[in-house]
């Protein structure tokens, strides 16, 4: 399967750089040097060359490389819009991908909500961003940007006596500008992940 995913991720570099907008800096929110875009990805320095993504010395051949190459492909110069957040089913096309994003992004945090209020400032340090807006709900609550035009904040809720731990994803308000709609269900997928590797 990685072989699968090496071969997508090449083949959407090779279509990048075969024609290399002239503006694409502005459009991911990278720093330029030659033929190498450097920006911050899922906690990691990420670098961009011809045949390759790394995510701090790592070179990426799985989903990870995917996301990345997929967000250098679609993102456009517009400048993030962070509110209203969004629920993902909010946005169009999303219904297919529902119930994944549920299961993934969501549901797979729940057991650990106590061991997030307990790491969240090492969580937010690792993906560089800070507190939710003060209207947010939830017990607690935080925003992380695991692409530079793309944020999402998480809603916290801790067990009580009449309901377990919950958690709630939303996105940035025009997420869906820079990459695909698959592509965005992954990026909650592999941030959540993150948060996990954090408090491990």
């Amino acid at each position: 399967m990685a072989g699968n995913y090496e071969k997508i991720m090449k083949e959407n570099l090779s279509t990048l750089y075969r024609n290399l907008p002239y503006d694409l800096t502005e459009r991911v929110g990278a720093e330029r040097r030659g033929d190498i875009f450097i920006f911050q990805a899922f906690g990691d320095i990420c670098r961009i060359e011809p045949d390759a993504i790394y995510l701090g010395e790592e070179i990426q051949e799985g989903p990870l490389g995917i996301i990345v190459s997929l967000y250098l492909l679609h993102a456009t110069k517009e400048p993030l819009i962070l509110e209203p957040f969004k629920a993902f089913k909010e946005f169009p096309d999303s219904m297919p991908y529902n119930g994944a994003f549920i299961t993934h992004t969501e549901s797979i945090l729940a057991p650990h909500v106590q061991q997030i209020f307990d790491s969240r400032t090492a969580i937010l340090a690792c993906l560089k961003d800070g507190d939710s807006p003060s209207k947010i709900a939830g017990d607690f609550s935080f925003v992380v940007s695991p692409l530079p035009k793309i944020k999402l904040c998480y809603i916290f809720y801790h067990a009580d006596d009449d309901f377990p731990a919950s958690v709630t994803c939303l996105y940035s308000h025009n997420a869906n500008h820079f990459i695909p709609i698959d592509g965005l269900a992954d990026i909650g997928e592999y941030t959540s992940k993150k948060i996990i590797s954090c408090i491990a």
